[in-house]
């Protein structure tokens, strides 16, 4: 099987809410600010500075993950997931690295995101790759108790 991960495209919009949905809707209730990205991934995202990456094989969908730019000049990782069945195949540590990847040519001082401490896989995926824990901070995710950083 081969894995693609491109930019995210108009036609993909249906495929990153669902992918999103999915997982959410699994673990947690689906809240306000995530019905606000995932219904306008260009709007929301795209046209504030972001980027979206979709991974594709086959023609079909099978994960995703964003870069959502912030006021400090990084970017958050937001709404990465991977299809039920692919889950440990090392596609979101593709995903991760394209992130991190991009985040780098883009000049960020940093990535940034917000998980929950139930996510083990996650979790684990976060710190091998270079994330830290940070203190608690604001944040309209109910979900959300874990904060991390990876500096450049």
């Amino acid at each position: 099987m081969t894995i693609e991960i491109v930019e995210f495209e108009p036609r993909h919009a249906e495929a990153f809410r669902t992918l999103n949905e999915a997982w959410i809707s699994k673990h947690f209730a689906i809240e306000a600010k995530d019905r606000e990205v995932l219904s306008d991934p260009q709007g929301k995202i795209i046209d504030q500075g972001g980027r979206v990456f979709m991974a594709i094989t086959d023609g079909a969908a099978v994960g995703c993950a964003a870069l959502i730019r912030m006021a400090d000049g990084g970017y958050e990782v937001a709404k990465m997931t991977v299809s039920e069945d692919l889950r440990g195949s090392g596609l979101g540590r593709m995903l991760m690295q394209r992130c991190i990847d991009v985040g780098a040519e883009l000049g960020a001082p940093r990535l940034y995101l917000e998980t929950n401490s139930s996510l083990g896989p996650a979790l684990g995926l976060y710190r091998a790759m270079g994330f830290k824990d940070l203190a608690p901070t604001d944040t309209p995710y109910a979900r959300a108790d874990v904060f991390m950083e990876r500096r450049y």
